[in-house]
């Protein structure tokens, strides 16, 4: 059910030689960066939009109950904000082993929307495109909204992925109607996790 992209990634030789890349984010990397950086900076996309229509086999689903992921989508046009990461080249291993469900490391041009210089670099993105394993596609927004709140995997709640993103895309004054439109569909948080529930006594306090 899954594709497994790192060997695939690992193959790409664009940035052989260079020793440092500029990196775009545009989901969980804008608010998980968990690797070494040497610059960090907003920055957008032209020509994209993001999209909660791939899945989440490994990190935010199982294989049994994928949750949903961002990705980008060519729409002409558009503009996709997100976060920009100045890294050396080997910290790409342990992050095409984070975007392996799918996702390939493709060239970008990315355009920083701060003062400082240069105004735009040539850098690197993650996408997963249609014709990959893990690609769910498109669905009413209550249904993509109800597959989040559900969905829990290795790294998480689903709707906590779209909490986080929508949060992080606010704090930047982005708006992407996609997404808050979709956490604004999100049901009311409920933990159907718990095998022993208290009686509901117990769980009501002042």
């Amino acid at each position: 059910m899954t594709l497994d992209t790192t060997h695939r990634n690992r193959q790409m030789t664009h940035f052989d030689g260079h020793d440092e890349i500029w990196l775009f984010g545009y989901g969980s990397l804008i608010w998980k960066a968990d690797f070494p950086f040497l610059e960090r900076r907003p920055a957008h996309i032209q020509g994209w939009a993001r999209r909660f229509w791939q899945g989440s086999h490994d990190h935010r689903g199982t294989p049994e109950a994928p949750g949903r992921v961002v990705t980008l989508v060519r729409e002409p046009g558009a503009t996709c904000h997100g976060m920009a990461y100045r890294i050396t080249p080997e910290v790409l291993g342990p992050l095409d082993v984070r975007e392996k469900n799918g996702y390939l490391r493709e060239v970008i041009r990315l355009h920083f929307d701060d003062d400082a210089r240069p105004p735009s670099a040539e850098g690197l993105v993650y996408l997963a495109t249609e014709d990959n394993a893990a690609f769910l596609g498109e669905a009413p927004l209550e249904a993509i909204a109800e597959q989040i709140a559900m969905a829990h995997g290795p790294s998480g709640p689903n709707r906590d992925y779209l909490v986080n993103l929508a949060q992080a895309l606010g704090e930047l004054g982005v708006d992407d109607p996609h997404v808050f439109a979709l956490a604004a569909r999100l049901p009311a948080r409920q933990d159907t996790r718990d095998p022993h529930p208290r009686p509901s006594s117990e769980t009501t306090r002042p």
